[in-house]
């Protein structure tokens, strides 16, 4: 239900400063006619490596002692620009706080120094709108580094106000819709964006120094294979043909490793067409990548230095505490096989059970719903999902699935049940999923007749025949290791967020009506 008093106040704000804007424009002061404002210094600049003193001041006839921060900057000229935040004073002098980038700043005004008509545009002046100021830093006597300005020029006005400053911006749900609100108003969300951006070129940066190239692959595919999801579909109207939303990034970067690229990867956004809720968006950001000549041990190895290496650049720990749980990304990285990780936690040895319905009658007994079509791999993994990922919180390989649910992956010598595969988990949640890629055609053509019996049967999920990406196989793949990042999920972790949604900057929403 809308708040109508609100509502009309609101306009009444937002009418009083268009009326604001149309006597600057009278006046020839528009601010909207400047193109530029050369700044010398932020917010940190100003306040960064400062030193104090104590300082005694008189408030109200009683001597008190403050300590006073000094400017490294003491005495220097700026240039500054940001948003006004808040405002005081205004009788021959008044306050500002205006906020940038890094932080906010004081500024300090005085109408003998700027004089009296630039003073008055000053007083009208509101919440909200963007300003650059000039003068020089100073410690006001309350010791507050702050910015004695001489002049004043506004940048853009601001027709809508501000949520009210003492209680912020905390509903969640106007939050994600206006998002431009939330990073003006909450210091901490600006933060973790800045820290996914950093997280990102981290990653980049080591991958390079590794001598991986970098790649772009198709987004709108005919055949969106690589992963069990269901795609978003859509009509290319100049051809006249269906198209997909790609739902992994797999099957195009192994095609460059058949061409010679042999180490690539991709961070890119991929879609799939399911729920939404604390983990999940159906648009988020993936990294995959492959290696020529070597093997799932490889990636491994690639993902604990890798994490390690992140977070040291990123946070500077590699302990990462996650609502309110330390994870420590400084020890190897636990190693254990699916098998062996649903004995632990279910006590259920599948090495003992021999035939799907003998699984199926264990899946009963332990309450373990699964499907008619699902085979003893199939109810593995319902088990370990059911039993185990709640206990993985610390960092941990899973490793050898069985091959029912991995059809492009490479099986294990001797043990032609199971595949070379792992996941990563952390924290409860699925990190990353890696291979020992299969780049046998012959047996990759029968795991796709596989997956086209499950579509038949009516699993939106399962892979269809990719016979473009079988010629590529038939051409040759050398051994190959590969592995898939979810790095939505990664900052979740690396900055204690605690939904997918905090970490997305315009995260998929239901529509308002």
């Amino acid at each position: 239900m809308k708040n109508t008093a609100v509502e009309q106040d609101v306009n009444e704000l937002k009418r009083i400063r268009i009326e604001k804007l149309d006597n600057l424009v009278k006046e020839g002061k528009d601010p909207f006619e400047i193109t530029k404002f050369d700044r010398t210094h932020s917010s940190k600049e100003i306040a960064e490596g400062y030193t104090t003193e104590e300082r005694e001041i008189e408030v109200r006839g009683e001597t008190k002692t403050v300590t006073a921060k000094i400017s490294p900057l003491d005495g220097q000229k700026v240039c500054i620009a940001g948003r006004i935040m808040s405002k005081r004073g205004m009788g021959k002098v008044g306050f500002c706080h205006i906020q940038d980038l890094e932080g906010q700043v004081q500024i300090f005004v005085k109408k003998d120094v700027l004089g009296d008509e630039e003073y008055e545009r000053f007083k009208k002046l509101d919440i909200g709108d963007i300003i650059g100021a000039t003068g020089e830093v100073f410690t006001t006597q309350t010791g507050e580094i702050s910015v004695r300005v001489d002049s004043i020029t506004l940048l853009t006005k601001s027709l809508q106000p501000l949520p009210e400053k003492f209680h912020g911006m905390t509903n969640t749900d106007l939050r994600y819709r206006k998002r431009y609100i939330d990073l003006i108003m909450n210091a901490d969300v600006k933060d973790t964006f800045i820290k996914r951006s950093k997280i990102i070129a981290t990653i980049r940066k080591y991958l390079d120094g590794q001598g991986f190239l970098e790649v772009e692959t198709p987004m709108l595919v005919s055949n969106a294979g690589g992963a069990a999801a269901r795609p978003f579909e859509t009509h290319f109207n100049a051809l006249s043909e269906d198209f997909k939303l790609r739902i992994s990034l797999e099957l195009y970067l192994k095609r460059l490793i058949v061409g010679g690229l042999e180490k690539v990867y991709e961070i890119g956004r991929v879609f799939r067409n399911e729920g939404l809720d604390t983990r999940h968006n159906p648009e988020f950001t993936l990294m995959e990548l492959y290696q020529a000549y070597t093997d799932y041990h490889g990636m491994m190895d690639l993902t604990e230095n890798l994490y390690r290496h992140v977070a040291n650049e990123v946070l500077g720990t590699t302990k990462i505490v996650y609502n309110g749980i330390e994870m420590d990304l400084g020890k190897p990285f636990e190693r254990i096989t699916m098998v062996d990780a649903v004995k632990k936690y279910a006590g259920v040895d599948f090495n003992e059970i021999k035939t799907d319905d003998e699984a199926k009658e264990i899946a009963k007994k332990h309450h373990v719903e699964f499907e008619a079509h699902h085979k003893k791999g199939d109810i593995l993994n319902l088990f370990f999902e059911d039993y185990v990922e709640e206990h993985l919180i610390q960092p941990t390989f899973v490793m050898d699935h069985p091959i029912e649910i991995s059809p492009l992956t490479k099986k294990k010598p001797g043990n032609p049940d199971y595949v070379e595969r792992f996941e990563f988990f952390m924290n409860g949640w699925e990190m990353a999923n890696a291979y020992s890629e299969l780049n046998d055609p012959i047996d990759q053509r029968e795991r796709f007749k596989a997956q086209e019996i499950l579509l038949s049967l009516g699993d939106e999920e399962a892979n269809t025949t990719d016979e473009d990406f079988m010629h590529s196989l038939e051409i040759g793949m050398p051994p190959t290791g590969g592995i898939g990042f979810g790095i939505d999920r990664m900052c979740m972790l690396l900055t204690d967020s605690a939904a997918i949604r905090d970490v997305l900057l315009f995260p998929t929403m239901k529509p308002l009506d």
